[in-house]
């Protein structure tokens, strides 16, 4: 695992809890928008604790808005 790539899921996840962002569209399809824009905040926020580049922030937060979004689609279909 990356490291901050735990930090960014728990920063993903609390977007999706607080309404700021939907990882799954109510189709079950991903939400590829709010994908994106999960991952992007996570991304500054990993770049300011570790100070690495975007490339690396972006992903580090892309997996992990990712896996967050698998496991939020596989909760609905069950």
């Amino acid at each position: 695992m990356p490291a901050g790539f735990l930090g960014a899921r728990g920063r993903i996840e609390g977007m999706v809890r607080f309404g700021k962002v939907a990882l799954v569209k109510a189709d079950g399809g991903f939400d590829r928008t709010g994908i994106m824009t999960a991952a992007a905040a996570a991304a500054k926020a990993h770049q300011l604790s570790y100070g690495s580049t975007w490339a690396v922030a972006m992903s580090v937060a892309l997996k992990a808005a990712w896996q967050a979004a698998q496991t939020t689609r596989a909760r609905i279909a069950h």
